[in-house]
């Protein structure tokens, strides 16, 4: 297996398995840069925080994550799909039922970008303070 200037593998090459391999975010051609995308994009990972409090169909989902469109629920519940991290379940009923589930990864990665979220929350006091400190000093800056 080729070893890239990172002195990460090169999956390229062919030779291993994924098991095998060193993965490195910060290499531009590690694969897991596009699942980090998927789960910390703004509609992945409000899908993957609604998905964790149980299951839901799709418009049942599409109204809690508020404001995505239909398009974009779509094509991130594909993405989280092939990353492994949610299941879908098609139903023979009529209508057609399909119902949207974290898996179990996709339960681990959902607690742990949870917990981001409700730092973030949690510690939005400082945040629009420090956002109120930014713009006053901009501000002076412009109106010299």
């Amino acid at each position: 297996m080729e070893t890239s200037e990172t002195g990460t593998q090169d999956a390229s090459s062919g030779a291993g398995t994924a098991d095998d391999l060193a993965f490195d975010v910060f290499s531009r051609n590690c694969p897991s840069r596009g699942t980090l995308e998927h789960v910390t994009g703004r509609w992945g990972s409000l899908t993957l925080g609604a998905l964790h409090e149980g299951t839901f169909r799709f418009n049942e989902l599409r109204r809690r994550v508020d404001g995505v469109s239909e398009k974009m629920l779509s094509q991130t519940l594909h993405a989280l799909e092939r990353d492994g991290l949610v299941h879908r379940e098609a139903q023979a009923a009529n209508p057609p039922r399909v119902d949207y589930e974290l898996t179990p990864l996709g339960h681990e990665v959902a607690e742990r970008l949870l917990d981001f979220i409700n730092c973030l929350e949690g510690r939005m006091p400082e945040v629009l303070a420090a956002r109120e400190r930014y713009d006053e000093m901009r501000e002076g800056i412009r109106s010299r």
